[in-house]
């Protein structure tokens, strides 16, 4: 006697999926964009992560075991960034009396219009408005240079 005449005879159910293997093995590959795509649709859809495996041809337990290797590189990314962050320092800035700059706004003398008046030391530059940063860094370092 078989084992299949020993279980109790009930109506059968019907083959709900069937699925051919072809070629040398049965493993398939799923590129890292695939299965961001399936684990994105299996935490938005709202529906049974065992259904979002049927649909693409998965197991549950494979897609929770994405879902979990997933997890566990979130987790490691953060605990990264925050030792990055931990290890991050911060110098003081000490800026002597005899060095401080002052900058104010005002009107130019000349034309009436808006212009930036930098004190250093007894120079004084006014900047008009239009200038380009790489003659007012040139005239800027000069004017340091020459005190």
């Amino acid at each position: 006697m078989s084992d299949t005449e020993l279980l109790p005879k009930s109506k059968p159910e019907p083959v709900r999926r069937l699925e051919v293997f072809t070629g040398l093995g049965r493993r398939r590959t799923w590129t890292p964009a695939q299965k961001g795509e399936i684990l994105a649709e299996s935490y938005e859809s709202g529906e049974k992560v065992s259904a979002v495996a049927r649909r693409h041809g998965l197991t549950p337990q494979q897609l929770f075991g994405w879902r979990r290797e997933a997890q566990r590189r979130a987790r490691r990314r953060a605990a990264n960034d925050e030792v990055a962050l931990r290890g991050t320092t911060f110098a003081p800035v000490v800026v002597e009396e005899a060095l401080r700059t002052e900058a104010s706004i005002g009107p130019d003398p000349i034309g009436g219009t808006a212009a930036i008046e930098i004190v250093i030391g007894a120079a004084t530059v006014r900047v008009a408005p239009g200038i380009d940063a790489a003659t007012l860094t040139t005239v800027l370092r000069a004017v340091k240079a020459a005190r």
